[in-house]
């Protein structure tokens, strides 16, 4: 199977958007996707993106049985330790089901992971759900640490109106 994984262009977020659902599908999160393909333009490709991503396409006239070429992709964004500086945290790595075991997952992470060690970024950083072992077993393989088991280390999130309530706790609104 003959694939190339490139930086994606504004084209593929039609593409990009599409497994966004797919993957919220297989997390059992379908629901919680609230973000639009114009929102996906505009943050990854306007005046300051907010992201980057590679895709993998399909060469030699090849398709997925949908008829798709492009069929997988990592999207990550550059973020800021205050004791190690910039890292890259991984948001989503997905490749469609079809194509899982072809070494496409790898080439992606490891496309992403050339990005950190070229700028000379800290670290690589995403996060798993509990439920996911083929995801946790891949990436411990890879040499992956469980912040949560070695260093105790839980991810926090305001959102809705815990955000709200936090944003305006201090000013009286």
């Amino acid at each position: 199977m003959e694939y190339e994984i490139r930086p994606a262009g504004l084209q593929d977020c039609v593409h990009i958007m599409r497994m966004i659902r797919e993957l919220a599908e297989y997390e059992k999160l379908a629901d919680k996707v609230q973000i639009t393909e114009e929102v996906l333009k505009k943050d990854g490709f306007g005046d300051n993106p907010f992201y980057k991503c590679f895709v993998v396409e399909l060469c030699s006239g090849q398709k997925s049985k949908e008829g798709f070429t492009v069929v997988g992709y990592a999207l990550y964004c550059i973020v800021y330790s205050t004791w190690e500086g910039p890292f890259v945290h991984l948001e989503d790595l997905y490749v469609m089901p079809e194509f899982r075991g072809t070494g496409m997952g790898k080439k992606l992470i490891s496309k992403v992971a050339e990005v950190c060690v070229e700028r000379k970024f800290s670290r690589l950083q995403l996060a798993v759900l509990d439920w996911n072992r083929p995801a946790m077993d891949f990436y411990l393989k890879k040499g992956a640490v469980n912040l949560t088991t070695s260093e105790g280390w839980h991810m926090m999130r305001f959102q809705g109106e815990a955000l709200k309530g936090l944003a305006f706790s201090e000013t009286g609104h």
